[in-house]
């Protein structure tokens, strides 16, 4: 099963990801980062189909597919 990971550092919370997931597995979470920016964070109990779009909409490169 393809699991997605966010790299919060990197993340920036444009949130492009968030609303291009068609499974809502994305979503913006309560923690900020060292830049400020409460980056996003995958839900518990969403399933990642591995789709890919969101790690191709991301500017940051903050997001990571394994499958």
């Amino acid at each position: 099963m393809p699991v997605i990971s966010v790299l919060k550092e990197c993340c920036k919370s444009c949130q492009l990801c968030v609303p291009v997931c068609k499974q809502g597995v994305l979503a913006v979470g309560a923690e900020t980062n060292a830049k400020g920016y409460n980056a996003v964070v995958p839900q518990e109990g969403k399933k990642c189909v591995g789709c890919r779009a969101c790690v191709t909409i991301c500017p940051e490169a903050a997001l990571e597919l394994e499958v």
